[in-house]
């Protein structure tokens, strides 16, 4: 390390007392300003004097006459020079020889190895190289010191990488020394193929006066010095500062960069593109920072090195923090390091932004005992409140990335400007948040109980100005909630959580240990936040005014979020309840992504309580009255674009708490019941009262804007409110909402929105004498949007009844049903239980039930118990349908929620209901749900199954249920049974359909032995005919089924005997039949047995029985013998 430093101090020194070419001579050079070239002084115009000969004495491709003119003042400005003459002889050497015997040389020492001392060039030396260029002509000039420079680059390019320096007298002898930059100027530009200017100036580094002579150099080729320093760059060391070759070619691009300073920052670029040479980054920039004019702006080191540490480019910092790092770790920090200079500017910076005032006022404060005479750094003024927002993170970058390791000199000063106080702005907002940050990161700073006293003070003083400097700097998001957040974290012991939120602050990623911050916490849970004043507090912090995702920083909620997963307000019993309340009214889009979080774990306080042992420590859910208040305005339906008290987005944020809530109640209904609570839950005419479907539509329009709450919606109305979540309503508002609707809202006249709800009334009272009126307020009234529609929604279903007249055309129906499944859009619920009220039939002397969604919801089946005549009218029908199934999905929901919430109750009486016992081919779903259908539809008219069977894809599933309903004991489930089974068999002729046949033929004959006479004759009588089926699908069955008919006649016989005798020749003829069929084959063709026979004159049942029993016989070996 020692022979660095003296290499250094040689460096600096070598070229102290040489003449450089100044920047008004360079820029002259490159801007060939003649008038500026003839103001320089001898001195400054004898270094230039190479390039300026060579101007006057070649033939120039400008052949125009202001070059012409330049050229003779060129010449005069020569003409006085005497040194014009020396080199006006060098431009008159025969080049071409002289490069012959350079390569000739060249390929000699690449033979003979770079170490030979044998020269084309030069012959055998009599004296020194000094006293042989003193004694020698131009030629043999330009010889010494081209071979001397050939010798000089072969080794370098020998050395792979490695430093020497090379001792040459010609580059040494200050005597000589304008003569050899004479020499090597013409050299370089007469044979620049075999002289490259930047292998030259990489030459140049390893001789004594190199960078004087590369200056030189390269003034008097101008054009070449971006060329020239990228090349030095290039083939620079990554660190410079660790050896002398690096330091020497700082050095020399430093003095390169004096010349043209104009490009001084260029050559920074290419430094930092390279990743070479950080040293000479920093000097540049420490260069150009002495030469600024501002003081109050942020400087320009600070920038360039917060831009290495900081930037998005991984590579350029960790070169620069190896820098930092490997400068620490050297002993030599002296004036002369290139670090050094950079922090020594640092800190006069920082020390200039710092006025120093007394502290009596913070003692009285803190009131505590300190010195009367500590000085301590306040009232920053605001012109320099940015800069010093950027010495902070730059600071923090250099410690947190780089490793900087601050003297104590530093840290001082670092600790007075981060406990200054800004004004209040919200820049001054900005610096009290990097400062706090600061301060959490690198608690190391704090050294002293002197220091940390001061830093208590200033703590003390941000919570007591929080809420001033929130007020006066306009600025929502403000340095309170982050003490705010920070004492809650270490409340809770999420150290981890304040690193993420320091790093985030910072706008950095540094490594913080968590033990660092032991200190911290514990002056912040018990000397400044404790638990009961963090949730104290935080209650009183106001809302953010028209919250969203536009204002950043940390806010209030953030730290109420924090403080509820705590659960440190039902800890200490801190209702919290209107605080949420008030931030979820003021809220605008686009929503701030904090909102579902607090909601979701807001819920989750006010149903789980904080402790086993303490069950009644919840928050209170919001009221239903102040979830009332938020829909004013949209509930009435009247105006619903008017008259909003608060934004869409609190409407959507309360529905989606109130929806959440219900669902998490759903879900913990077990954990409740063994804890024993059972929280309200929103009443039935609440939900009632809030326009889901409404609300859903507008915030379709909003996704954007409202993240991930417009799906969130639509999960918990999938999960709860099936009903408004059906597919051919989401179909039917794109058509409502498309482009055809614009186009008819384009044709929207001022007749069309004058007629008002009661017009619209007065036009129904008259449709029993004309249909005009009412069909054209109708036809206004489609080209009205949904929520303008609202207002008609009452009128228009309590007429409904009086259209299913006769005589009302077709077109006002379908208009109106056209009209309905608008509404249906916007006001489901609400219509769907107008309509069904509107349609009852209407009964004299019977008041008419005015039924409610709920009792809706539990029997859908109230919607089929309207008046007839709907069914003989297919618009109103469709609207029926519609309801019909939206009120089934209701119920299926709701009898789920109720099961959920009855859980633990009804699981022993589970196994007596009647289920899938055993069954488990098929969907479970499906067939859960054709088994209630199957179930319901018991009592419906036999005419109806040949359709039903015949249009249904999945009927053939109540196969496995026909065996349970004939299994009941009413005797209509059993012959509706048979009856399904008949028309099954026929359908699906399937294996399984011939088992459930000969089931229901057994349990036929069976049901013979124990029904009475008249229990007899109702169940045979309607399914014998299904007999019939039995055996066109399935002919085996033949011998049961006859056997079964003749054991029913006789039966039915022996019942009869002691009253008539004419039952005997019928049972013989069923004998007869039995055992001759193909004799009987043709009879059914007989209009006798068509009607039934000619004995049923007697009412007798049995006697009518046994006649049906003869047809059926009939009719089977008729059926078997013809092969239908």
């Amino acid at each position: 390390m020692k022979v660095l430093g003296a290499g250094s101090t040689v460096i600096m020194a070598e070229c102290t007392n040489l003449q450089f070419v100044s920047p008004f001579a360079f820029e002259a050079m490159q801007k060939v300003d003649v008038v500026r070239l003839a103001s320089l002084s001898d001195p400054e115009l004898r270094l230039l004097l190479p390039c300026l000969v060579r101007m006057a004495l070649c033939a120039p491709a400008d052949q125009s006459q202001s070059w012409a003119q330049d050229k003779k003042l060129i010449l005069r400005l020569l003409s006085g020079v005497e040194a014009v003459n020396s080199i006006v002889a060098l431009l008159s050497v025969d080049f071409h020889a002289l490069e012959q015997d350079a390569s000739k040389e060249q390929q000699l020492r690449h033979k003979l190895g770079g170490g030979s001392g044998e020269s084309i060039l030069v012959s055998q030396l009599q004296h020194g190289l000094t006293l042989e260029f003193e004694h020698s002509d131009s030629p043999r000039r330009l010889r010494l010191v081209l071979s001397e420079l050939l010798a000089i680059m072969n080794k370098v390019s020998e050395s792979s990488g490695e430093f020497f320096f090379k001792s040459s007298e010609l580059f040494e002898s200050p005597v000589y020394l304008e003569e050899a930059a004479d020499v090597l100027c013409i050299l370089q530009a007469e044979l620049p193929s075999l002289l490259p200017i930047v292998d030259v100036a990489e030459a140049l580094l390893h001789v004594r006066n190199g960078a004087w002579f590369l200056c030189l150099l390269v003034a008097n080729v101008p054009d070449s010095f971006n060329e020239v320093c990228r090349g030095l760059i290039k083939n620079g060391e990554r660190q410079d500062e660790e050896s002398l070759g690096g330091r020497r070619r700082t050095d020399a691009l430093r003095f390169l960069c004096k010349m043209n300073p104009s490009q001084a920052l260029k050559v920074r670029g290419m430094v930092v593109e390279e990743c070479h040479l950080p040293g000479l980054g920093v000097a540049l920039t420490l260069d150009h920072t002495k030469n600024e004019a501002s003081e109050d702006g942020v400087s320009d080191l600070v920038c360039f090195v917060s831009g290495l540490l900081l930037g998005t480019n991984a590579k350029v910092r960790t070169w620069f923090g190896t820098f930092i790092r490997n400068g620490q770790q050297r002993k030599r920090e002296t004036s002369s390091s290139v670090l050094w200079q950079m922090r020594r500017q640092l800190l006069l910076e920082l020390m200039g932004i710092l006025p120093t005032v007394r502290s009596t006022r913070i003692v009285e404060e803190a009131d505590v005992e300190m010195e009367p005479n500590v000085s301590v750094y306040s009232g920053l003024k605001e012109e320099h409140v940015v800069k010093a927002s950027a010495l902070l993170r730059l600071y923090c970058a250099l410690m947190g990335i780089a490793g900087l390791k601050p003297t104590e000199e530093e840290a001082e000063q670092l600790l007075q400007l981060m406990t200054s106080r800004p004004p209040a702005t919200p820049a001054g907002v900005r610096f009290v948040s990097l400062s706090f940050c600061m301060l959490l990161a690198f608690s190391t700073l704090v050294s002293t109980p002197e220091q940390e006293q001061l830093m208590v003070v200033w703590l003390s003083w941000m919570i007591k100005e929080e809420a001033y400097f929130e007020s006066t700097s306009g600025v929502s998001a403000s340095f309170g909630e982050m003490l705010l957040l920070v004492a809650m974290y270490f409340h809770s012991n999420q150290l981890s959580a304040i690193i993420d939120l320091v790093c985030s602050t910072l706008g950095m990623k540094i490594v913080i240990k968590p033990s660092s911050l032991s200190r911290m916490k514990t002056i912040f849970t018990q000397e400044i936040f404790t638990e009961q004043v963090v949730t104290a507090h935080a209650v009183r912090v106001p809302v953010t005014s028209n919250l969203s995702a536009n204002i950043t920083g940390f806010l209030p909620i953030h730290c109420i979020y924090q403080l509820l997963r705590s659960r440190s307000f039902t800890k200490h019993k801190v209702s919290i309840k209107d605080w949420i309340y008030r931030q979820l009214c003021e809220t605008s889009t686009p929503l701030h992504p904090q909102l579902l979080p607090l909601i979701d774990v807001y819920i989750n306080s006010i149903l789980t309580p904080a402790s086993k042992s303490n069950p009644e420590a919840t928050n209170q859910p919001v009221t239903e009255q102040e979830i009332l208040s938020i829909f004013q305005g949209v509930i009435g339906g009247d105006n619903i674009r008017l008259n909003q008290r608060f934004s869409i987005t609190a409407q959507l944020l309360v529905l989606y708490y109130i929806l959440s809530y219900e669902e998490a109640l759903l879900a913990n209904t077990k954990t409740l019941a063994t804890m024993q609570r059972k929280p309200k839950s929103y009443s039935s005419s609440l939900m009632d009262q809030i326009p889901i479907k409404f609300l859903i539509r507008q915030a379709q329009g909003l996704q954007q804007e409202l993240g991930g709450l417009h799906s969130a919606l639509l999960r918990l109305l999938a999960t709860n409110y099936p009903h408004l979540c059906i597919v051919d309503d989401w179909i039917c508002e794109e058509e409502i909402t498309g482009t055809d609707a614009l186009l008819r809202r384009m044709l929207l006249t001022n007749n069309a929105k004058n007629h008002s709800p009661k017009q619209l009334q007065e036009a129904f009272s008259a449709v029993p004498v004309s249909h005009t009126q009412v069909m054209q307020i109708l036809e206004h009234l489609t080209l009205l949007s949904a929520s303008e529609l609202i207002p008609y929604a009452e009128v228009l279903t309590s007429n409904m009844n009086q259209l299913l007249n006769s005589g009302v055309p077709r077109r006002i129906l379908q208009t109106v049903n056209k009209l309905w499944m608008v509404l249906n859009t916007v006001m489901p619920r609400r219509l769907w239980v107008m309509t069904v009220n509107a349609l009852q039939p209407s009964m004299k002397f019977v008041r008419q039930q005015k039924y409610t969604q709920n009792d809706l919801m539990i029997d859908p089946l109230i919607v089929l118990r309207c008046d007839q005549r709907v069914h003989r009218c297919p618009p109103l029908m469709d609207i029926t349908l519609h309801m019909l199934n939206g009120y089934l999905l209701a119920s299926k929901a709701y009898l789920s929620a109720h099961l959920k919430e009855t859980a633990e109750q009804d699981r022993p009486s589970q196994n007596n209901t009647i289920g899938l016992v055993g069954q488990t081919d098929g969907p479970e779903v499906t067939r859960e749900e054709l088994k209630n259908a199957l179930l319901a539809a018991q009592g419906y008219p036999c005419e109806l199954l040949p359709l039903t069977v015949a249009g249904i894809p999945s009927m053939h599933i109540c196969l496995d249920f026909i065996p349970e309903l004939i299994a009941q004991p009413e005797l209509e489930k059993q012959i509706f049974a048979i009856q399904l089974l008949s028309h099954l068999c026929i359908q699906y002729a399937l294996p399984k359909s011939l088992s459930v046949a000969r089931l229901a033929v057994n349990v036929m004959g069976t049901l013979l032995t124990v029904l009475t006479q008249a229990k007899r004759y109702a169940f045979f009588m309607p399914t014998l005919p299904s007999l019939v089926s039995f055996c066109r699908a399935f002919p085996p069955l033949y011998e049961d089924i006859m056997s079964l008919l003749i054991q029913i006649g006789q039966v039915c016989a022996s019942d009869v005997a002691t009253q008539t005798r004419d039952i005997d020749p019928i049972i013989t003829r069923l004998q007869q039949i039995k055992e001759k069929p193909s004799g009987w084959s043709g009879i059914c063709k007989d209009p006798l047995y068509k009607n039934g026979s000619g004995d049923t004159g007697s009412m007798d049942p049995d006697v009518q029985l046994c006649h049906c029993i003869e047809s059926t016989i009939i009719e089977i070996i008729n059926m078997s013998v013809s092969g239908i």
